[in-house]
């Protein structure tokens, strides 16, 4: 039952990031410019749906860690605790922790250092070079492609990532769950749009729920 539970959300998901994608698709087809300016716009409902997505992460890890911890080693509590937090700062960081929505003005640092004087980090211009190209693009982007193709073949073959991932309850992706977010990768990269990496983050932030909800792993590290 748990596990066609488990299912049934996968595929709910997968059918609503598929429908959202070919509605991109066809009003990026149709009017770019409408794309860029309400469909995939700043505090619009695609980054909105991303800071949802990473902040359900967030609270499922917390609900683990409250449920499962007394039970569990430190180690564990820790990398449980440590991704609920990477992934809260990181909705966060999508809404401007919420200045926008609340009409709170920057102040002084971020007004005169951030791109779009925006009250976050990854928009941040340090000696010149946008810290979300070279941290935020660059090198994450490096760690998921790690994380999606190279990781879960290791901990199937070594049995050091295994315990390791284990000790500190970190999931393991599915290969479906890989092979989903690759398509809807080339899906978003065939929009002529600048905001089309809206839609690459909300993918992003959606299918790691799903891979963080029922990973691989499930059974060992849950």
């Amino acid at each position: 039952m748990i596990l066609n539970e488990l299912k049934r959300t996968e595929v709910l998901m997968y059918a609503f990031l598929l429908v959202i994608h070919i509605i991109g698709i066809w009003i990026a087809l149709v009017n770019p410019d409408f794309f860029n300016t309400h469909f995939a716009q700043e505090d619009g409902f695609i980054e909105n749906m991303t800071a949802l997505g990473l902040l359900m992460v967030a609270v499922l890890q917390l609900i683990r860690l409250f449920k499962l911890g007394a039970a569990k080693p430190l180690l564990w509590k820790v990398g449980v605790l440590l991704t609920a937090i990477v992934f809260f700062f990181g909705a966060g960081e999508e809404i401007s922790w919420g200045q926008r929505i609340f009409d709170i003005q920057s102040g002084e640092f971020f007004l005169q250092n951030n791109a779009q004087q925006e009250t976050n980090l990854h928009n941040l211009v340090v000696s010149g070079k946008k810290v979300n190209k070279i941290i935020f693009t660059q090198l994450f982007g490096l760690v998921v492609i790690l994380y999606l193709t190279l990781i879960p073949w290791l901990y199937k073959k070594s049995s050091l990532i295994k315990n390791t991932f284990v000790r500190f309850g970190f999931p393991i992706p599915r290969w479906n769950q890989v092979i989903v977010f690759v398509l809807f990768t080339l899906l978003m990269l065939t929009i002529n749009a600048d905001r089309k990496w809206e839609l690459f983050e909300m993918t992003f932030a959606m299918i790691f729920f799903l891979i963080f909800y029922f990973p691989e792993n499930k059974d060992d590290v849950f």
